[in-house]
């Protein structure tokens, strides 16, 4: 299937997981992240990233560092069509906090794509939710702090973000 926009997670997925990480001096894209991006914004598919930042809720980061942090994002990764972030912890109970829908469903608003459009590329098993929840495609790209049983429930996994690419335009075009 083709999609209309791919939405990702962004400490794991794009970028190296730096916890709580408000200096934007330690943001390190991974593996295969400006190819994939590049094809995507070559391709005219939309592109947002949604973000828990519990941190926030913690008195670890400032909203002002994680904004910061998601500038330097864009500076070596190009522009996102949006930014959804979740500033709450877990124990919160806001609707915004992934594995809930409403970042996802966020996103596909600013950018104008319906869910069921929308492809969304996390490491953990709360970006799936989140995109169940909402009616979007879930792509699981796992690290080693992936839970073992959460690769095993998720409905489609990439090993990395290359083999994302791979699985969305296919292989060899």
């Amino acid at each position: 299937m083709a999609f209309d926009a791919v939405l990702f997670d962004r400490d794991g997925t794009l970028v190296r997981d730096v916890p709580y990480n408000g200096d934007p001096r330690l943001v390190e894209p991974m593996p295969g992240a400006r190819e994939l991006l590049g094809r995507l914004r070559a391709t005219g598919v939309r592109t947002g990233v949604v973000s828990n930042q519990s941190g926030i809720a913690r008195g670890l980061l400032t909203r002002a560092q994680v904004d910061t942090v998601n500038a330097r994002v864009e500076e070596l990764l190009g522009r996102f069509g949006s930014w959804q972030v979740c500033p709450h912890g877990p124990e919160d109970g806001c609707p915004c906090r992934k594995p809930r829908p409403a970042l996802v469903r966020a996103a596909c608003a600013a950018l104008g794509v319906p869910p069921e459009r929308t492809a969304v590329v996390g490491d953990i098993e709360a970006d799936v939710h989140a995109a169940l929840a909402a009616g979007a495609h879930p792509i699981l790209v796992p690290t080693p702090a992936t839970r073992r049983d959460e690769v095993v429930r998720a409905p489609v996994v990439a090993a990395d973000l290359r083999e994302v690419m791979a699985l969305l335009f296919g292989r060899g075009r």
